[in-house]
């Protein structure tokens, strides 16, 4: 089953507007990346090489002594028979580029040449060290990250636009349905609202993973699709164990596992006692930058001054964490969370929990950086704290309808032009609050 991505947009949107210009693609494993690049470098492009450095380690070598464009499209030319170089319109896809980093380092030689097009994608790109071999780490080290030369873009699981074309509807349907709602802050039909509040709960159990929505429709089974997620939560689980410095291994893996505890509190703060006791920051910090840096999670920082630029008021030891997909965070928490979550059963701060995960999973998906408030002088805090032409505008999450007296004052600020409440409701708009249902954060 083919998965229509907004990604590949942005592969076309880069092919037409790049000049001397390289694409690096990061992202976590299993997400997609190498099907849409695989399809956009077939479809478009008249002369398409694709070079694996996970399963081909030999193909390295390519890579090895002189970086100049010359010579690595005559070692290309040597070893793929077919391969010729149509000057304009000739397209190189380097995967897992996290294996080569000369590669990469050849980026600026190959850019300024200007013969091929090259985009790179991998994993783990953003550690500087994997527990992966001294020869390989040396390379890294050595190898240097080509400005200028280079974009890098990330890429995500399906977001629930894309679950919804996955399932049938099209972008007509909603534009004409949902968008039109929100750009008027038009209440929906009950019925029709009450359908994507059921919908939206799927796509939480489900998550994004392109494999996981595939077994779903598939099987219609949600033990099947649950299964699915297990074996990716066991593959991030083995990327650890393999590739993160043996030191970290536990503190890494640890860390990871205790994220529904730390989203199951009605404070989550992440706390480093919950992950051992007497944790403390010094002991962590390193494995919380490997799990960030893996994409495995999305990193929220406190603010305490709600002013723009949000990120100069950002305290890096207060932070809550999140999985980068809350379908796996939902495998996490076992298969009785399914049926809970998709019944609208489920109660407590877990519930809170999960319904953060997933907002501020679309929020980062439509480009923001969420933070969350919590100011020392009371205890009132915001869920989320984003950033717009419009200022800082706050973000409430309610996994029901209930009220929230922090919210109502943060939007008494007269700096502070709106804010968005989503809720288990139907849109609504009082003053400057917004109330929108969950799954129309998509259109934020």
């Amino acid at each position: 089953m083919i998965l229509k991505r907004k990604f590949y947009n942005t592969l076309l949107s880069w092919k037409k507007k790049h000049s001397k210009e390289c694409l690096l693609v990061k992202g976590a494993r299993q997400i997609g990346k190498t099907f849409i690049i695989d399809s956009f470098g077939r479809g478009n492009y008249s002369s398409y090489l694709y070079i694996n450095f996970k399963t081909n380690p030999e193909y390295r070598e390519i890579f090895s002594g002189s970086l100049e464009a010359a010579e690595i499209l005559r070692k290309i030319s040597g070893i793929f028979a077919n391969f010729k170089v149509v000057t304009g319109d000739t397209l190189i896809f380097l995967d897992e580029i996290q294996n080569c980093p000369r590669a990469r380092t050849a980026f600026k030689p190959i850019a300024i040449d200007g013969r091929v097009d090259i985009i790179a994608s991998g994993s783990l790109l953003g550690i500087s060290f994997l527990d992966d071999g001294a020869k390989l780490n040396a390379e890294r080290r050595e190898s240097s990250i080509p400005v200028g030369y280079e974009r890098q873009v990330t890429m995500y699981s399906l977001d629930f636009e894309e679950y919804l074309w996955a399932i049938g509807y099209g972008e007509d349907v909603i534009h004409e349905i949902l968008w039109k709602a929100f750009d008027t802050l038009s209440p929906l039909p009950d019925i029709v609202n009450e359908k994507f509040h059921r919908l939206f709960r799927d796509y939480i159990v489900t998550g994004g993973m392109p494999e996981v929505i595939t077994t779903f429709l598939e099987s219609n089974n949600y033990n099947t699709s649950f299964e699915t997620q297990l074996k990716i939560l066991s593959a991030n689980l083995d990327d650890i164990s393999r590739y993160a410095p043996t030191a970290e291994k536990p503190k890494i893996r640890a860390c990871y596992l205790s994220i529904p505890n730390q989203l199951a509190r009605e404070n989550k703060k992440f706390k480093y006692a919950s992950v051992i006791e007497h944790g403390r920051s010094r002991m962590f910090y390193a494995s919380i930058d490997w799990l960030r840096e893996s994409a495995l999670v999305f990193q929220c920082h406190n603010v305490e001054t709600a002013d723009i630029p949000l990120n100069a008021y950002r305290k890096d030891e207060c932070f809550k964490l999140y999985t980068s997909d809350t379908g796996i965070l939902v495998s996490m928490m076992g298969f009785p969370a399914v049926r809970t979550l998709l019944d609208n059963t489920i109660r407590g701060f877990a519930k809170g929990g999960v319904y953060e995960n997933v907002i501020i999973g679309m929020l980062v998906r439509r480009g923001y950086t969420p933070y969350y408030y919590h100011p020392k002088s009371n205890l009132a805090e915001i869920d989320f704290l984003i950033e717009n032409d419009s200022g800082v505008i706050p973000v409430e999450v309610k996994s029901g309808n209930d009220s929230s007296a922090s919210f109502d004052r943060f939007l008494e600020r007269p700096e502070t032009k709106f804010g968005y409440k989503f809720v288990n409701g139907n849109l609504g708009h009082i003053g400057k609050k917004i109330t929108l249902p969950h799954y129309m954060a998509m259109f934020v």
